[in-house]
Formats: structure tokens, C-alpha cells, sequence
């Protein structure tokens, strides 16, 4: 049995091939009844995200599988050979478990570290237990990569650090108050929003009381609270509810700043003066520079979380390494299983065997000795010919007086009984 792996990512291709690799959600049920139609392949699970489509695939060893299923790919998504195959990448046995190792634990995502990967991998996973698609290997392969990105999450700093805009400016928050499940967080949501969007679902995991949208319309924001859960009120609404937020996030398309120095003055004399943090993530700006000269005022920008995202960023990678350790680790273990697979297959299949050649010989035995031949020569003649099945390169004969030898997986004993000798084959199990 070989394991597999075939696929196509951000680090091969562009964005315009990837989209034509790639397989649509409710088509996986086809696809991998397809796959697994192909010749020797045993099990198989496809991962289809924006950044990579990959197979992995469980097939009996034949030459030219890469080519074969290279051209099954293509064939499935109408695709020419030449349009792909500078593209493609293949792993095989070794590699192919580490690089599945490196993916679950986001080695090899876009964004170093990032935790999306596995839970996309599982959903491939399920998707295959459903349709039957897997072979033992692979179950068990499976199972080991999420143990495996489960050790790198919890012994490597991998993805302690933020490196996200939207993350790094949560993390701001999480600096500078000690808890947000009592915070009131006001977002600003103008354009099309995906940043505040990413704030406000990562906000909402940390507990956050009470979120407030402001927007040019409400209409947009409203598609937001089924999710999180806010009051929606318009940017002219922004001065009264400054002084009722401990944190604002701004991210908007507009050209000039909404919020001024004395805006934020006045909302910090009515709220007494607690502290206030304000993040702009907008370009441009939304929030007037002189905002950071206020006490109490903690005013970041752009700037300051591109600063945070680079450090966090080589502190990832300085944790891979540590990533990297585990994973060789475990892939070697694996491939060892694995290996001791074919090991278990070998020693049943000559326990069978002996097995036959013991009903054989028994039978010989009791014939001979029931005509009433000398025992004790038959019995030294048929060792010798038991010694010779299992060991056909030696030529040394069992000494006479010898009460017990081993065969390879099988134990002679000569036995004195009162009817005579008797010859017994113990035949050790596995």
C-alpha cells in the first residue's frame, strides 16, 4: 500500500487556476465516487480550498499512478495537461504524511500558522467517512493529523501571535482592558465591511456585552446582528455614543476623518475620563492623528498593527521550527506503523502456510506409523524434510538425539509417550 498526495496551491499557482482546479462542496460526494473508480485506489479524501485543492489517495503500488491520476484530474475539470502540470506538486509514502502534517498544522497555509486549514481538513475527513471513501491507512492517518496539529497548537507558539488586522487590533483591546465581557465596543462599518465584520465575530467570541454599528445607512449593517448581535445607528449618531464606548474600531471608505480630537474630548469629559482606546484601520484615516495626544485617549493606527502583525509574524516563524521537530517526529512514527503492516501480512501468511504444511505432515505421520513402520526414523525423516520447507538453503541434518529445534516460526518437540514417539509442532502465533 502507498500513500499519496497530489494537489495544487497559492505557493504553485494563481488565483485563475486555482478556481479551475477546484471542487465545488456539493460535488464531493461525485468526485469521490470518481476517484475511487480509478484503478488500485483504495481510499481517497479531497480538500478544496481557496488557496489549494489537494487528493489525498491510498493505492496499491503501480507504475505511472502519478500520470494516471494526473490525467483523471484533468479529464474531471476539462482541463489540457499543459495548463496544469507546472503547477502540480506529488508526495509519496514519507513525504506525502509530512506534508499532510505540515497542512493540518498550517506550516504550509498562506498566512503562517493560521487555524482555518484544519477545520476545513476535517470537514474533508467527514465527508469521506460519509461516502465510504476511506481505507484503514487513511482513517488512521487522518486521526493522527489533527492529534498531531492539536500538539503543535499546544507546545509551539504557532499561533499564539496575532497576524491579521483584525486580530491584532482585538489584541490591542485584550492589552489594555483585562477582561471585554463587560465592554461596550462601538464599530464603525462603511465599504464593504469585511474587516469590522472579522473584529466583530472575534469580539463576540471574547464576550463582549454590547457592540454598536455605525454606518452611513443602517441598512448594511444590519445583515451583521443576526450574527453578533449590536444596535445599528447612522455616522451622525457617532457624537452622542462616543462617551458610551470603551472601545472604538473604525474601518471605513470614507475620504476624510470621521471622528475629531473634539469629538473624543468631549466623549472622554462625559465618560470621566476612564480610558479609552481607539484603532483606526482605515486608509484613509478615519480618526484624527491629535487623538493620541489625549490623556487617557490610546489612540493606534495602520501603522502600529502592521508593527504588531510583522513581530507576531517572525515570532511564528520562529515557533515552526519548534513545528517541524513534532511533525518529523510523528511522521516517522506513522511510517513505522505502516510499515509493520506489510511485517504482520508477511509472518500470517507463513503462519498459514505452516500451518498447511503441519496437516501434511501429521498425516504422514499418523499413516506411517499405523502401518507399522520404524517411528523413530520417520519422524527424524520428516523433521529433516520440515527443516528443509522452512530453511531451504540448509543442508545440516538434525542430530539424532536432538529433543527440540525451532523452524522459523515452528517448534518440534519429540515426545517419549507409552505408545511410542510422537512428533508435535507448536506453530507460534503472531
Amino acid at each position: 500500500m502507498t500513500l499519496l498526495a497530489l494537489g495544487i496551491n497559492h505557493k504553485t499557482a494563481p488565483v485563475s487556476l486555482r478556481e479551475r482546479v477546484a471542487f465545488l462542496p456539493e460535488s464531493l460526494d461525485q468526485v469521490l465516487t470518481s476517484l475511487l473508480q480509478q484503478p488500485l485506489v483504495q481510499g481517497g479524501v479531497v480538500l478544496s480550498t481557496c488557496n489549494r485543492t489537494e487528493l489525498y489517495i491510498s493505492v496499491e503500488q503501480q507504475e505511472h499512478i502519478h500520470e494516471h491520476l494526473v490525467a483523471w484530474l484533468c479529464e474531471y475539470h476539462h482541463l489540457r495537461l499543459e495548463d496544469v502540470q507546472q503547477s502540480l506538486y506529488w508526495h509519496h509514502d514519507n513525504n506525502a504524511v509530512s506534508h499532510l502534517m505540515r497542512v493540518a498544522s498550517g506550516l504550509d497555509s498562506f498566512v503562517l500558522g493560521e487555524p482555518q486549514i484544519l477545520g476545513q481538513m476535517k470537514r474533508a475527513f467527514a465527508e469521506s467517512q460519509r461516502g465510504q471513501s476511506l481505507s484503514g491507512e487513511l482513517d488512521r492517518l487522518f486521526q493522527i493529523y489533527f492529534s498531531v496539529a492539536k500538539r503543535v497548537r499546544t507546545e509551539t507558539e504557532i499561533g499564539a501571535n496575532a497576524v491579521f488586522v483584525a486580530f491584532a487590533a482585538c489584541t490591542l483591546a485584550r492589552q489594555i482592558f483585562e477582561s471585554l465581557a463587560d465592554m461596550n465596543v462601538l464599530l464603525l462599518l462603511v465599504g464593504a465591511g469585511e474587516t469590522i465584520e472579522l473584529v466583530a465575530r472575534h469580539l463576540r467570541k471574547h464576550k463582549v456585552r454590547h457592540m454598536i454599528f455605525a454606518n452611513r445607512t443602517s441598512k448594511r449593517a444590519q445583515r451583521l446582528l443576526g450574527e453578533v448581535g449590536a444596535e445599528v445607528i447612522t455616522l451622525l449618531e457617532i457624537d452622542q455614543c462616543l462617551s458610551d464606548a470603551d472601545i472604538i474600531i473604525s474601518s471605513t471608505a470614507s475620504p476624510l476623518p470621521i471622528i475629531s480630537k473634539g469629538m473624543v474630548e468631549r466623549a472622554l469629559k462625559a465618560y470621566r475620563y476612564q480610558p479609552m482606546l481607539l484603532v483606526d484601520i482605515a486608509v484613509p484615516r478615519d480618526i484624527e492623528q491629535e487623538v493620541g495626544k489625549l490623556a487617557n485617549a490610546y489612540f493606534s493606527s495602520m501603522d502600529d498593527l502592521h508593527a504588531i502583525i510583522h513581530n507576531n509574524l517572525a515570532q511564528r516563524k520562529a515557533s515552526s521550527a519548534q513545528a517541524e521537530v513534532i511533525i518529523e517526529q510523528e511522521s516517522t512514527n506513522f511510517m513505522a506503523w505502516l510499515r509493520s503492516l506489510g511485517a504482520v501480512e508477511i509472518i500470517h501468511n507463513y503462519r498459514s502456510q505452516a500451518e498447511q504444511i503441519h496437516a501434511v505432515i501429521e498425516a504422514k505421520v499418523l499413516a506411517t506409523i499405523a502401518q507399522g513402520a520404524n517411528v523413530e526414523q520417520i519422524i527424524h525423516e520428516l523433521a529433516y524434510r520440515l527443516t528443509n520447507r522452512f530453511y531451504p538453503c540448509s543442508n545440516q541434518i538434525p542430530p539424532a538425539g536432538c529433543q527440540r529445534w525451532r523452524c522459523g516460526a515452528v517448534a518440534i518437540i519429540m515426545q517419549q509417550s507409552p505408545a511410542g514417539l510422537a512428533l508435535v509442532f507448536l506453530i507460534n502465533r503472531v
